[in-house]
């Protein structure tokens, strides 16, 4: 520990509290005494106060006290007036008389202070105005109270520093400021606050306060090692802290490390606690919304079913009552439609009754006669009139009948024509197979023409090679094998362009062939009326027949000279291998001569 110097204020204390010659006491015995003055009061204190630093006499009733802060000159004028603050007898008894409660209460409040004996050597003149207390006494006991209940508990000071003495917002005066803070102690309190430990705390509760901050478990440790591991891992340093039997003592500062480390911690904590419990709340939350959700669902459901239920039912009966109401005004317009239609026919049956009788009327009456015998006499002109009509219907029967007979012809015509028109599809028919037939026939004989020299070439070229080796010699051999090489590959590739022509030839004939059938036969179900089309089978018809036999004439041309041109190559080859036969005979002939 480290000793500090600081001023003392006890001599000022002393000077005011001292007894029985303090200057409070003084000022009470003072104002105890009758015939007390201002001035002999301030002649008492010069007198018995001399001898203290603290004090300074001045002429007259000025006195000087010394403070810790500085001089301060007093005028004793009035001091023994106000400290004995007196209330007469008889102003107590007129607010006790009262009749409200709140002057009744405060007269007996003051009747029991005046009743308590008077502390300290203070003169008893009898009666409530000498047994009453003085404002210094007052004081004193407030005073000693007051710090009872200081000592009693732990005091935190706030000390209000003025920056300047005008009061004037963003003023600062460095000196007053300065003068303040030395004058309240507050430096001094500050040496000793950083030279001490100030800050105490027992190992439990400093445990107990930081121990979760540790990395490592500390469950099975007491809480010594537990504070001491926490001073290690924070790196305090050893002269910041001292570590006793029971308590922890920390230099001023050191313990807001750990503090401000709590406070993040636990910041940090709680924003994870937050965001943890905000997940389950808005999983809750999600599930109490879909239990709702479901629940509302279920809830309108029914709800929606009952009122369908209801809405069905008034349909119903809604349809029902719409179906009596149309029913009857059907039946009510129904029944004047008939009685219209009654009415209406009966207009017209009277009518024609009318006529009628109005014509067998007008026979009866002049158009004929009945003799004796009983045969009715017709008049001339209206047997003409009846005459003249039958001859009128005679004739627009046989109009009729000749329009019948003239029909019935047409009809046999159309008959006798389709018989021919069959007749010459079957013929047709016959001629186009005839026709393809013959072309078939013609294209197989060609290609085994083909394959038949074709072979033949082959064998004579095999042959050819087995002679030319046979009789040559080495080099004589290699040009024979190159000469035949070429040659077999300048035969092939006409043989080749025939055979391809050859197949063009037999596919046109197949897709010709199937084409004009299919036009044929749609063109019979056109005639027999099976399909519906807008064209006429008859010049149709002659239309595909001219068709085919121009492309018949095409294609037996073609034909012929494809055959013409395959002969001239078998005939050229056939030639040429002979040649080459004869020349090779002939040198092998001459070589063996010689």
């Amino acid at each position: 520990w480290t000793r500090v110097d600081f001023e003392d204020n006890q001599g000022c204390l002393s000077l005011f509290e001292k007894k029985p010659l303090g200057l409070l006491s003084l000022l009470d015995e003072e104002s105890t005494f009758p015939n007390g003055t201002d001035l002999t009061f301030a002649n008492k204190l010069k007198q018995h106060l001399d001898s203290n630093s603290c004090f300074r006499g001045d002429r007259g009733k000025l006195f000087t006290v010394v403070h810790y802060a500085g001089e301060v000159t007093y005028e004793t004028t009035g001091f023994l007036e106000k400290n004995r603050d007196l209330l007469h007898l008889d102003s107590i008894q007129l607010l006790s008389s009262c009749s409200c409660h709140l002057p009744q209460a405060f007269a007996s409040s003051m009747l029991i202070q005046s009743e308590k004996p008077v502390v300290g050597p203070l003169y008893k003149a009898g009666g409530a105005d000498s047994q009453r207390l003085s404002v210094a006494t007052k004081f004193k006991g407030q005073l000693f109270q007051l710090m009872q209940r200081l000592g009693n508990t732990t005091p935190h000071f706030i000390r209000c520093i003025k920056p300047n003495n005008n009061q004037s917002p963003g003023l600062y005066e460095q000196g007053l400021v300065l003068q303040q803070l030395r004058c309240c102690g507050v430096l001094e309190v500050v040496r000793i606050s950083r030279s001490g430990f100030p800050t105490r705390m027992s190992h439990q509760k400093f445990a107990r306060r930081y121990g979760f901050l540790l990395v490592e478990n500390i469950a099975d440790k007491d809480p010594l090692s537990v504070s001491v591991a926490i001073l290690h891992q924070f790196n305090i340093l050893p002269e910041m802290y001292q570590v006793g039997y029971t308590k922890l003592f920390f230099r001023t500062g050191q313990i807001g490390v750990l503090e401000d480390t709590r406070n993040r911690t636990l910041h940090g904590i709680l924003r994870v606690q937050s965001y943890f419990r905000g997940y389950q709340a808005r999983c809750r939350l999600k599930e109490l919304k879909m239990g709702i959700s479901i629940l509302q669902s279920f809830v309108r459901g029914e709800k929606i079913r009952k009122e369908f239920a209801e809405l069905r039912r008034r349909h119903r009966a809604a349809a029902t009552i719409q179906s009596q109401v149309k029913s009857k005004i059907a039946s009510r317009q129904y029944k004047g439609i008939t009685d219209a239609s009654v009415v209406i026919q009966s207009a017209i049956r009277g009518w024609l009754v009318r006529r009628c009788s109005g014509d067998i009327g007008w026979l009866k009456s002049g158009g004929t006669k009945i003799n004796e015998s009983g045969e009715v006499l017709v008049k001339a002109s209206v047997l003409s009139e009846l005459q003249r009509r039958v001859l009128k219907a005679e004739a627009a029967m046989r109009e009729k009948e000749e329009e019948n007979d003239i029909l019935q012809q047409r009809l046999q015509q159309y008959e006798n024509r389709w018989s021919e028109y069959e007749t010459k599809m079957k013929s047709m028919e016959e001629i186009w197979q005839k026709q393809m037939r013959s072309l078939q026939s013609s294209l197989s004989i060609a290609k085994k023409s083909l394959a038949v020299e074709d072979s033949a070439r082959n064998s004579d070229a095999s042959v050819n090679a087995s002679d030319a080796t046979d009789w040559d010699s080495s080099s004589n051999h290699f040009r024979s094998q190159a000469s035949n090489g070429g040659g077999a590959r300048q035969q092939q590739q006409p043989m080749s362009a025939g055979l391809s022509v050859i197949g063009r030839l037999a596919e046109e004939f197949e897709q010709r062939a199937q084409v004009f059938g299919d036009d044929a036969k749609f063109l019979v179900e056109v005639k027999s009326g099976q399909v519906e089309a807008n064209l006429n089978p008859d010049r149709e018809l002659r239309r595909l027949k001219q068709m085919f036999e121009t492309w018949k004439k095409d294609y037996g041309g073609r034909l012929r000279e494809t055959k013409l041109i395959l002969s001239k190559l078998g005939s050229e080859e056939s030639s040429g291998s002979m040649e080459k036969v004869k020349k090779k005979w002939w040198g092998r002939r001459n070589s063996t001569r010689y």
